[in-house]
């Protein structure tokens, strides 16, 4: 029985038909997620230059930006098409994404069928690649496309390669048009990420096998590399310069425990390949990994190194898809620990190719020609693996759940405590987030970003006394954080330290004078200490910036007020109110419309008062001295 039909360009066209809608289909489910607290804020919800869309000025800012401690432009510039598309739409930005794995998933099978020869093989480790459940942070998180952008390159980079070499072979022309093309589409590769920057290593390995360019031209194949070389120093070089700038090497931790955690993550990421059960969004760093256990998995990591030495004569597929596995992990190993992960998902989308490669070619070794029992094994591993896809999708719907999740898989995850508070919090369930906040403290006590997220919603709740030391506390982690001075600024104020928040306030504004937030909390510092004409001019400066600021809104009906300008203040409480409906501004409006003898308007604000803050006591009062005694009946 021959099982399957033999290699033509029909065949061909319909395998990459069937890759693409199928990968689609199965991240289809991605598309009616929101976008998640976690990096999402950094590269779309909360920046400003990709919210504005896609500009001249735009792109500019993309090419000179270290934000978000990457030079990756090109991953800007998908994030601000997708704003001029989609808008703030979450649905558009994962279509994107979505779109550019399936598309991934064709380039793979393309360029290993263009490399090996190998139809089936190609197909099912594109099919492998695509539909795994490794790939779903990948493209199910927002924040991450940039693997899909530069996988996309990754692919073209192979597939160029591969026809410059067979060019060169048959001595056709056109050879260097696709070495050039290939060059061309590395250097777009790490302007989407830098990641890539193992790319040439990856070429000479496959100059080996399955090429067979190596003993005779391997001067040539070194030489061909030194272009693609010479860009990698220079991504290398602005990748460490970025990322130390914008904070996020650490040096918190010794070399020991950096080469430590690269031993046993390497073991994890094999055994998360094989056996996809616990992917959480974090894995988090524990430091000190226990001495067995790096041992262990250094054994490990020499046995299998030993066995493809040993059989690169016969199985040269082996040692090629080894090397490229841990070549590929190096510059997200740890060896310079960037963040506070020990692992992640999303860093094996191009290295577990290399695993994929050494796994299905000595499959295809015991299987060489296409039969019934081969399609039918590919069928059932590719089947489960979308199974588990499916399911590990479900678990990026929101920030609730991805974090949840994390919770349950992993322990003292501190950062999953505290953006879970985040979603809580921001869903009304605040005493919840209250309890993650203060538990993922208790993992970790100097962790800026609880601190300062706890600090915050403690003065939201009018308790800024217990917030100031969490605040300072949080300002110590992070001194350059122009939001957390904010907020503490904001607690001092509430406690009655007007003229040291009205220092912070300053400070803020000398670094960054269209800080609205400053603005704001510098013209109710400014109304506390008597001056209401200028804390009217910072507050509208404020709204100027952010007009749709609520708090803002009422800061300026409470400072009109003081200005005896009763017919303004109504206006912006009743802004304040429509933006964000709270007992007291409906109170204070209310109140105010009863001054202006708008007595029937008046009535309604209060009876909208109590209606959300049954036992609000001045909605009360005023209610009844505006019925004559009769209360909210």
């Amino acid at each position: 029985m021959s099982g399957l039909p033999a290699d033509s360009l029909r065949v061909r066209w319909a395998i990459g038909v069937v890759l693409f809608i199928a990968t689609v289909l199965l991240f289809s489910r991605s598309w009616s997620h929101d976008f998640v607290n976690y990096d999402d804020p950094d590269y779309v919800t909360a920046n400003a230059h990709v919210k504005a869309g896609l500009t001249g000025e735009g792109v500019a800012w993309a090419l000179r930006s270290g934000e978000a401690s990457n030079w990756h432009p090109l991953t800007w510039v998908s994030h601000m098409l997708d704003v001029s598309l989609f808008g703030m739409s979450a649905r558009g930005h994962h279509a994107t994404s979505v779109l550019l794995h399936a598309l991934n998933a064709v380039l793979a099978f393309v360029a290993l069928r263009r490399l090996t020869g190998a139809l089936w093989a190609s197909a099912v480790f594109a099919a492998l690649f695509a539909w795994h459940p490794l790939r779903v942070e990948s493209v199910a998180w927002v924040s991450e496309r940039k693997d899909v952008l530069s996988g996309l390159f990754w692919f073209l980079v192979l597939w160029a390669y591969a026809v410059y070499v067979e060019r060169r072979r048959e001595q056709r022309g056109g050879a260097w048009w696709f070495y050039a093309a290939a060059l061309v589409a590395f250097a777009l590769g790490l302007m989407a990420k830098p990641m890539l920057v193992t790319l040439p290593c990856v070429l000479l390995l496959l100059d080996g096998w399955p090429l067979r360019r190596l003993g005779k031209e391997t001067g040539v194949c070194i030489a061909e590399k030194l272009p693609f070389f010479a860009l990698v120093v220079g991504s290398a070089v602005v990748t460490f310069i970025v990322q130390k700038g914008g904070g996020s090497v650490s040096a918190a931790l010794t070399l020991d425990q950096r080469l430590s955690n690269a031993v046993v993550a390497s073991v994890r990421y094999l055994g998360n390949f094989f056996a996809p059960l616990d992917l959480a969004v974090l894995y988090p760093h524990p430091g000190d990994w226990p001495m067995r256990k790096v041992v262990a998995s250094a054994v490990i990591l020499l046995a299998v190194t030993a066995a493809a030495c040993w059989q690169v004569k016969r199985r040269p597929w082996l040692l090629v898809g080894w090397l490229w596995f841990l070549g590929t992990l190096v510059p997200v190993i740890g060896l310079v620990q960037v963040g506070i992960q020990s692992m992640a998902d999303r860093y094996t989308y191009l290295p577990m190719l290399g695993v994929q490669l050494a796994l299905l070619w000595t499959l295809r070794e015991w299987w060489p020609k296409p039969s019934a029992v081969p399609a039918a094994v590919a069928a059932v591993a590719l089947t489960i693996c979308a199974i588990a896809t499916w399911r590990q999708i479900g678990v990026w719907q929101n920030s609730f759940t991805l974090f949840d999740r994390a919770i349950a898989v992993t322990q003292n995850n501190y950062l999953a405590y505290n953006n879970r508070a985040l979603w809580l919090c921001e869903a009304g369930r605040v005493e919840e987030g209250i309890a993650d906040y203060r538990r993922s403290l208790e993992i970790r006590p100097d962790y800026p970003e609880a601190s300062n997220n706890l600090g915050r919603v403690l003065v939201q709740r009018g308790q800024p006394a217990p917030a100031v030391p969490l605040l300072r506390k949080a300002l110590a982690g992070k001194p350059t954080s122009l939001e957390v001075r904010n907020n503490l600024a904001n607690a001092l104020s509430d406690t009655g330290a007007v003229d040291e928040a009205m220092q912070l306030y300053d400070e803020i504004l000398r670094e960054n004078p269209e800080h609205a937030n400053a603005l704001n909390g510098l013209g109710v510092a400014l109304a506390m200490k008597g001056k209401p004409a200028e804390a009217r001019a910072k507050i509208e400066a404020s709204l100027k910036i952010a007009p749709n600021d609520a708090g803002a809104h009422s800061n300026l009906g409470n400072v009109l007020s003081m200005l005896g300008q009763l017919d303004d203040a109504a206006r912006h409480y009743r802004s304040s109110a429509q933006l964000q409906p709270t007992a007291h501004t409906h109170a204070v409006l209310g109140y105010t419309l009863l001054q202006l003898g708008r007595k029937e308007e008046a009535v309604a604000e209060l009876r909208s008062a109590l209606r959300l803050q049954p036992d609000h006591p001045q909605a009360k009062a005023w209610l009844a001295g505006a019925l004559g005694g009769q209360g909210g009946k």
